[in-house]
This record gives C-alpha cells, structure tokens and sequence, in this order.
C-alpha cells in the first residue's frame, strides 16, 4: 500500500462535537410562521435534498421548508430567518479540542488535508470563521458540488483537489451519510471515529453495516498515519 498522501475529513461529528440543534432554531421557525416541531420534521426529511442545493438560493430553500411546514412567510422574514440560521448553525458547531493540533501534526508530516462534508448553505459561510479553515488545501461540499456522500464524486473531488489518487487517501468521518463505504468504494482507506460524545448526534443515512477500522479519538489519525509512513 502506497504511503498516504492525504487525509480527508468529514466535518459535522468529526472535526467537531456530536451536532443537536439548539435553542434558536425554534425561534427560527416561530420566526417564518411555522410550528418548531413541524419544522424539524421538514428539516429532518428533507436533510439531502437541500445538502444537494435541490431548492435554489439560501432564501428559496427556507421559503420552501416554510411551505412545506405550512408557512408562507415574506421576504423579510425570510431574509432574517437566512441570517439567524447561519448564527444557529455556527453556534451547534464546536470543534474538537484535538482538530487544529491534529491537522497541525499532519501538515507538518508533509500531508495534505481537505473537508468533504454534506451540508446545506450555511456551512461555506461559518467554515471560514472557524480555526481549522486555514489548515484545510481544499473543501468539498455537498450544497456547492450538488450530490452528497456517498457519491463517488465527492470523494474524487477532494482527491484532485489535493493532488493525491485515491489510494493515497485516508478517509476520516463518523460514518453518516455512508461516507465510509463511499470512500472504501473508491478506492481510499476509511476508518470510523466512535468518539464517546457521538451516541444521539443528529445524522442521516449512517454507516450501519460498516465492519472496518474505528478510531476513538481524532488524534488516533496521527498514528494510522506515521505507521503506514514508517520506512520498513
């Protein structure tokens, strides 16, 4: 096996926290003249149709979820429910204490790294204010290429983008959105973080069957790296 040249990550529950959505987003919806509870429901069934950009604009897609939770909210409202989602977004994400250290120690190792996240339109905006950012050669995200995990496309993607074939890839992620038997499927190396925060963290489409390698902890990367990197 030829020594890595690369590691990609998933971002929700991998680079950050386990994801619940907080307190705001019933504000949002009350905000838009919908029911919390129904929205969440629209929300929740909804989640890859909107990862893939299927609605159009920010605005369009939360004028559509409104519609579909009964709510036929005017442009204002929905202007401000974009801005305030945004903010919810970014305050349901807190990174890993173990992700800028652990990107560090990779990039030092003389390995590129990149994000491969499904997500819907807030993340391009709150990724950049976050500190993993400027340790990230590439982001590729499911509401900008339009199809989400595991779509052979999102993992190829990231491999050009980094300048590495496949192979040559590690491939780091909970395991939502089969993102794990994506990967494996071309051709990268994929191993599963079942960190303890992770049991009731808010996913769609997981891994269920997935048999392969699982780390415990972010920085556990760091030495799946070195071992293959290792001169025999």
């Amino acid at each position: 096996m030829p020594a890595y040249r690369a590691v990609l990550f998933d971002f929700f529950g991998t680079l950050t926290r386990a994801v619940r959505r907080g307190p705001a987003h019933a504000g949002i919806a009350r905000m838009l003249g919908c029911d919390p509870a129904t929205m969440v429901d629209v929300l929740d069934r909804s989640y890859h149709a909107r990862a893939r950009g299927m609605f159009g604009s920010a605005e369009d897609t939360l004028r559509w979820v409104a519609a579909e939770a009964g709510a036929h909210p005017g442009d204002p409202a929905l202007r401000a429910a974009v801005d305030a989602r945004r903010e919810a977004i970014h305050a349901d994400t807190t990174l890993r204490p173990e992700a800028v250290p652990t990107l560090r120690a990779l990039r030092r190792r003389g390995l590129r790294t990149a994000v491969v996240s499904d997500c819907t339109h807030e993340l391009p905006d709150v990724l950049p204010r976050l500190p993993v950012n400027r340790l990230l050669d590439a982001r590729v995200l499911s509401v900008e290429l339009g199809v989400c995990k595991p779509d052979p496309g999102m993992f190829l993607c990231a491999a050009a983008l980094v300048g590495a074939r496949p192979e040559e890839c590690l491939y780091v992620g909970d395991g939502g959105s089969r993102e794990l038997s994506g990967a494996e499927a071309v051709g990268m190396t994929a191993v599963r973080l079942r960190a303890p925060d992770l049991a009731g963290h808010l996913t769609f489409n997981p891994d269920t069957t997935w048999t392969g390698p699982d780390i415990t902890g972010l920085e556990d990367t760091i030495a799946l790296v070195d071992r293959v990197l290792e001169p025999a």
